[in-house]
């Protein structure tokens, strides 16, 4: 299972931007996709989940900002960030909990994010 995350960038306080997470290869099924974040110095955390239902979590820190969402027909998960803030710079990196001949995770390659004016 590959997975291509995209869509970072620089962005002023305040602002928005939507990443992307896509899945290719050879799986029977995706239960689940997170997005974690690892500033530079600190832990990789969790910014939130989605199953295979459609349901969510959040972590604290990004709750009533960020939304998870997904295209089950493109494979592709989603992370919109809203209302941006400088401590939110980190790269975010996609996971897929995905079943080959077992569940394994797979990670993405992470994307930039820069919340900075």
């Amino acid at each position: 299972v590959q997975l291509q995350a995209s869509g970072g960038g620089l962005v002023q306080p305040g602002g928005s931007l939507k990443l992307s997470c896509t899945a290719s290869g050879s799986f029977a099924s995706i239960n689940s996709l997170a997005w974690y974040r690892q500033a530079p110095g600190k832990q990789r955390e969790l910014v939130g989940i989605i199953t295979l239902l459609g349901g969510t979590t959040y972590s604290d820190s990004v709750k009533g900002r960020f939304t998870i969402s997904k295209d089950n027909a493109k494979n592709a998960w989603y992370l919109e960030m809203n209302s941006l803030k400088p401590e939110d710079t980190a790269v975010y990196y996609c996971k897929a909990r995905a079943y080959t001949t077992n569940w394994y995770d797979f990670w993405g390659q992470g994307t930039q994010v820069t919340v900075s004016s």
